[in-house]
C-alpha cells in the first residue's frame, strides 16, 4: 500500500495499516521527511504551536464534556435502590454465563468481568457501587477513544480542528446512544473500539497492533473482519498475529469454561440470541432487520449470508481504498461498520463505529459538507422516533436507522477522496452584500451572513423534522395544571369582555347549528395547519432559496417564542372551560369531571394555547404569501388563509380571540427579530441578490452594485474568478483541478 504521506504530507497519522513500511515516522509523530509532529509542533500552514496553550474554546469543550460525563453518573446514582441490577447484562456463575439470558458477550468477556460483580460487597456500597464503577470506566474509555480519534484525523489538520476535534468528539460521544447503552455493566463495546483504534494507530510494530486487534475480536468477534482489512492492506504480519490472538483467546475461554463456550459458539451461534431476542430494535443488525421483517426460517439464513457478505465485501473493498489514500481513520469506521451489520446480533451499544465515520468528507460544495457530520450526530444520539414520524409504513426505517447507517457508511457514503481538488477547497458559498437597516439604532449582527445559494436538502428535511419533534416534546412538557389553566382563562375571558370582543360562545354557537359550516371549519382546522407552511416551504426552497432562509429562520424564533409562551401562560382553552358552554366540535364532547379530557391529553398538552399558533404560523403563510407571490390572485388566496384560519380556531372553540392575537405578536416578532439579526429582506435583482433567471439559476448583478463578490465571500461566480481559478490550476499542471475549476465556472450562477 502506498504511503499515507504519499497524499497529504503524512503527518504521523496513519499508523500500523497507513505507513508502507511500518516504519518509524507512522508513531513517532513526525512527518514523512522528519518533520516537526503533525499535533505537537505547528500546523499545516506553519501557524504558531498547537499546544502552545489550550484555547478559550477548548477549555469550554472539555468544560462542557466533562458536564456531561458527570451528568451520566449522577442519571446512575438517581436509579433507585430496588431497581440495581434489575437490567445489568452480567454473567453469572461459571457453567451458567448465559442462564439468566441476558448477559450477551463472549466467554472471554464473561471471564474478565465476572471478578467485578464483586464490587458491591468489597466497596460496602452495594450494588449502587458496581453501576457508578463501570459507568465511570466506560466514559474513561470513551474520553480514551476520542483523545487517539481526534489524533488520527487525515493530514493536514487545520490549528482549531487539532485544538478542538478531541473534546468535541468525546461530547458527542458522551450523549450518544451507544455508549449511554455501553455504560451498562457488562457491555465492553467501547473496551473493543479502543483495542482497534490503539492497534491501528498508536502501537509500533506490527504483531503488537494485531494482538490488540485480535483481543478486540475477542471480546467482539465481528471485528475479526480488521483482520481482514490488515491482510488486504498488505500488514499480513498484523494480520496472521490478530488471527492467533483471537484462535488463542478463544481456547483460553474454553479451556476454562467449556460449559458456556459451547453454548455461545455452538448453541447460540456465535451469541445469536444472547443478551437479547434476535428480533429486538436494539439488534441492529442484517440479521435483525430479516427478522423484524417477518421473515424466518432457511430462507431468511440464505438472505442474510447472501446480504453479509456483500457488505462485509464491498466495506472491505472501500476501507482499503481509503487505508491507501491516508484516511485511515475512515476506514477503521467503515470495517467497524461493516462488521458490526455483517454481525448475527449487532447491539446498538456496538455502532459507536458510525460516529468515528465524520472524518470523512462528502459533496463539492462548501454548504454539503456539514450534511454527513449533523446526519452521524442526529442518528446516534437521537431515538428514531424523533428522527421520523410514529407512521406505520415508515417502521423499516425507524426501526433501523443505527444499521441504515452503518450501511450506507460501509457500502454507499461517496467519500472525497484526498486526491480530489475539492478536498480541501469545496465550491464556496456565495453570501449577498450586507444591507444597511433601515434604522441606525437597530444593530446588524456581523456573523448572519446573507446566504444566496439553496441549502441541502436532506440537511434542512433532517432539521426540519427534528426540530418540530423537540418542538412537540417540550411542548407536551409545559406546565399543565388545570387549576392554572383554567385560572388564566378565566382572565382572558374577563379581558375580552372588557374589550367587548368574547365573541367566542355565540360563533360557537352560530356553527353548531349550521352542519355545512361545521363540517367546512372542522376540515380546516385538521387539514391545513401543517400542509400549507410546509408547502410554502417546499415553493419558496424550490424558487426563491435566498428568500426561503429569510421565511424559514423567521417562522423558526417564532415557534421558539410560542414554547415560552406555552410554559409561562398554560391556558385552557374555551373547549375546556368548565360552565361556559362550548361544544368541541373537533374532538367531540369532552367530560370535564375526568382530568384526562379522553384520549386528546395523551397526543398533546392541551393547555399550551397561548399563542395560537394556529394562527400564528397561517399569518406567517399569509405575509410570505402576499410579499413573494408575484401575481395578485395569489396574494389575495394569501391573505385569505389567516382570515379562515381565525375563524376556525374560534368557531371550533379550540381558541380564544387573544390567543390570535398573541400569535401575530410572535410572528412579528420572528420577522423583526431576523430583521435585526440580518437587516430587511432585499428583493430579487436587489443590491447584493441575484436575478432570478430560467429554471432557478441566477443572474448575477454589476460587479459595483453590492454584489456577492464584493462581499469578499461570494461563490465563484465572475468570470474574473473563474479565470483565475482555472489559471491557478493550469499553473499547477494539474488537469483534475483545471476540470474543478470549469465546473466551478460553468456552476457559478447556479442558485443550488
Amino acid at each position: 500500500m502506498a504511503d499515507a504521506a504519499e497524499h497529504g504530507g503524512g503527518h504521523g497519522h496513519a499508523g500500523v495499516i497507513g505507513d508502507a513500511h511500518g516504519g518509524r515516522e507512522a508513531h513517532s509523530g513526525r512527518d514523512a521527511h522528519g518533520g516537526r509532529e503533525a499535533h505537537g509542533g505547528r500546523d499545516a500552514r506553519g501557524g504558531r504551536d498547537a499546544r502552545g496553550g489550550p484555547t478559550a474554546a477548548r477549555l469550554l469543550l472539555w468544560a462542557l464534556a466533562a458536564v456531561l460525563a458527570v451528568g451520566q453518573l449522577a442519571e446512575a446514582l438517581r436509579v433507585p435502590s430496588d431497581a440495581w441490577l434489575a437490567e445489568l447484562h452480567l454473567p453469572g456463575p461459571p457453567g451458567a454465563l448465559y442462564a439468566g439470558g441476558r448477559f450477551g458477550g463472549t466467554p472471554l468477556a464473561g471471564l474478565a468481568i465476572r471478578p467485578l460483580t464483586g464490587i458491591g460487597e468489597v466497596s460496602g456500597f452495594g450494588e449502587q457501587s458496581l453501576e457508578v464503577v463501570w459507568t465511570g470506566i466506560t466514559l474513561v474509555l470513551v474520553a480514551a477513544v476520542g483523545v487517539v480519534a481526534a489524533r488520527a484525523l487525515p493530514d493536514p489538520v487545520p490549528r482549531r480542528t487539532a485544538l478542538l476535534a478531541a473534546p468535541v468528539l468525546v461530547a458527542l460521544m458522551t450523549v450518544s446512544l451507544p455508549v449511554r447503552d455501553a455504560a451498562t455493566p457488562g457491555r465492553t463495546a467501547v473496551l473493543a473500539v479502543l483495542l482497534v483504534l490503539l492497534g491501528v494507530f498508536r502501537v509500533r510494530g506490527e504483531r503488537p497492533a494485531g494482538f490488540l486487534v485480535g483481543l478486540a475480536a475477542a471480546l467482539q468477534p465481528a471485528l475479526l473482519l480488521f483482520a481482514g482489512l490488515l491482510w488486504l492492506s498488505g500488514r499480513r504480519t498484523g494480520a496472521r498475529s490478530a488471527a492467533v490472538t483471537f484462535a488463542g483467546a478463544g481456547l483460553l475461554a474454553w479451556a476454562a469454561l467449556p460449559r458456556d463456550s459451547w453454548t455461545y459458539w455452538v448453541q447460540h451461534l456465535v451469541g445469536a440470541g444472547l443478551g437479547g431476542g434476535p428480533a429486538d430494535v436494539a439488534n441492529q443488525s442484517l440479521h435483525g432487520a430479516l427478522l423484524r421483517l417477518g421473515l424466518s426460517g432457511p430462507g431468511e439464513i440464505v438472505l442474510y449470508v447472501a446480504l453479509a457478505g456483500a457488505v462485509a465485501y464491498a466495506g472491505l473493498r472501500r476501507a482499503v481504498r481509503y487505508a491507501a489514500d491516508g484516511q485511515v481513520l475512515l476506514a477503521v469506521a467503515v470495517t467497524g461498520c461493516a462488521a458490526v451489520a455483517v454481525s448475527p446480533t449487532g447491539w446498538r451499544h456496538q455502532l459507536l463505529w458510525v460516529l468515528l465515520a465524520v472524518a470523512g468528507r462528502i459533496g463539492r460544495r462548501a454548504a454539503d459538507r456539514r450534511v454527513w457530520p449533523v446526519a452521524v450526530v442526529l442518528v446516534a444520539a437521537l431515538p428514531s422516533d424523533v428522527l421520523l414520524p410514529n407512521l406505520a409504513v415508515l417502521a423499516p426505517v425507524r426501526d433501523n436507522v443505527l444499521l441504515l447507517a452503518a450501511l450506507a457508511t460501509a457500502c454507499a457514503v461517496p467519500f472525497l477522496p484526498r486526491s480530489s481538488p475539492y478536498w480541501r477547497e469545496p465550491v464556496p458559498t456565495g453570501y449577498g452584500a450586507a444591507v444597511p437597516s433601515r434604522w441606525s439604532w437597530v444593530p446588524l449582527l456581523p456573523f448572519w451572513r446573507r446566504v444566496l445559494s439553496r441549502p441541502n436538502l436532506l440537511l434542512e428535511l433532517l432539521l426540519i423534522r427534528v426540530g418540530y419533534s423537540l418542538y412537540s416534546h417540550i411542548r407536551a412538557a409545559a406546565p399543565n395544571s388545570r387549576a392554572v389553566a383554567e385560572g388564566h382563562g378565566r382572565q382572558i375571558h374577563a379581558v375580552e369582555r372588557a374589550l367587548g370582543i368574547d365573541i367566542e360562545y355565540a360563533v360557537n354557537m352560530a356553527v353548531v347549528r349550521t352542519g355545512p359550516l361545521e363540517g367546512f371549519f372542522n376540515f380546516y382546522y385538521t387539514s391545513f395547519h401543517f400542509v400549507v407552511p410546509l408547502g410554502v416551504l417546499a415553493v419558496l426552497y424550490w424558487r426563491r432559496p435566498a428568500d426561503y432562509r429569510w421565511a424559514r429562520a423567521s417562522l423558526g424564533l417564532a415557534t421558539v417564542l410560542a414554547l415560552l409562551g406555552f410554559w409561562l401562560y398554560p391556558l385552557a382553552p374555551p373547549r375546556l372551560m368548565p360552565g361556559l358552554g362550548f361544544v368541541d366540535t373537533v374532538h367531540g364532547p369532552q367530560d370535564l369531571a375526568d382530568p384526562q379530557y379522553g384520549a386528546m391529553t395523551a397526543i398533546s398538552n392541551q393547555y399550551a394555547a397561548m399563542p395560537s399558533l394556529h394562527f400564528g404560523w397561517a399569518l406567517w403563510c399569509g405575509v410570505v404569501v402576499v410579499v413573494l407571490a408575484p401575481k395578485g390572485w395569489q396574494k389575495v388566496v394569501g391573505a385569505l388563509h389567516p382570515v379562515i384560519t381565525v375563524c376556525a380556531i374560534v368557531a371550533t372553540a379550540n381558541h380564544w380571540v387573544l390567543d390570535a392575537v398573541g400569535g401575530a405578536v410572535v410572528v412579528g416578532c420572528g420577522f423583526a427579530a431576523v430583521h435585526v439579526l440580518s437587516g430587511p429582506r432585499v428583493p430579487a435583482g436587489g443590491p447584493g441578490v441575484p436575478a432570478p433567471g430560467p429554471r432557478g439559476v441566477s443572474v448575477p448583478g454589476p460587479r459595483g452594485a453590492g454584489s456577492a463578490e464584493s462581499a469578499g465571500s461570494a461563490e465563484v461566480g465572475t468570470s474574473a474568478a473563474s479565470a483565475a481559478s482555472a489559471g491557478s490550476a493550469a499553473s499547477a499542471g494539474s488537469a483534475g483541478a483545471a476540470e474543478a475549476a470549469a465546473e466551478r465556472s460553468a456552476g457559478a450562477g447556479r442558485v443550488g
